[in-house]
């Protein structure tokens, strides 16, 4: 069990790091797009596509990772007038909705993987793409997601701190 641990944790971590990878190259296509339209040359097409695509690859594979690091936007006003076991209470409730909704969505982004291979559709643009490439990223992500807040429902850590404010 302790192996499988480790490897689940360096999966999150490498889907972090492809995500950041991903920004980086976000930046760097928008870069050359605007020199090249600066330098009176039409910017390639599938810089456009690979930044469409990064934006949702980034999104879908960073997103684990930032719920294992409590990086997602949540307002700390209500669990920091709560007593202690009512911070427990409603930081656990939370939590198990996000597995919920998180599950749901893994769930129907399976789905529509499934329909993506079934019907062999394609995302024409600069190039074509197995439609089906791009739709993995939700169960794959959303299922992480679920894992992640898992560990906030069951785990000895919570996802609020209970403190107002920016704590950095």
């Amino acid at each position: 069990m302790h192996l499988m641990t480790r490897i689940y944790d360096r999966l999150v971590e490498f889907m972090g790091l492809v995500a950041a990878l991903m920004l980086v190259w976000l930046m760097v296509s928008i870069v050359i797009s605007v020199v090249m339209r600066n330098i009176g040359i039409q910017p390639f097409a599938w810089l456009f596509t690979s930044a469409e695509y990064a934006l949702l690859y980034m999104t879908m594979l960073g997103a684990p990772w930032l719920v294992r690091k409590k990086g997602h936007v949540h307002i700390e006003l209500v669990t920091a007038k709560l007593p202690p076991m009512g911070k427990v209470v409603v930081s656990r409730l939370v939590a198990f909705l996000c597995v919920l909704v998180c599950l749901v969505l893994a769930w129907k982004g399976f789905d529509l993987f499934q329909t993506n291979i079934a019907r062999g559709d394609y995302d024409v643009r600069a190039y074509f793409f197995p439609r089906w490439m791009l739709t993995i990223s939700f169960p794959i992500a959303f299922g992480v997601m679920a894992i992640e807040f898992a560990r906030f429902v069951f785990g000895k850590e919570l996802m609020h701190s209970g403190e107002a404010g920016i704590h950095e």
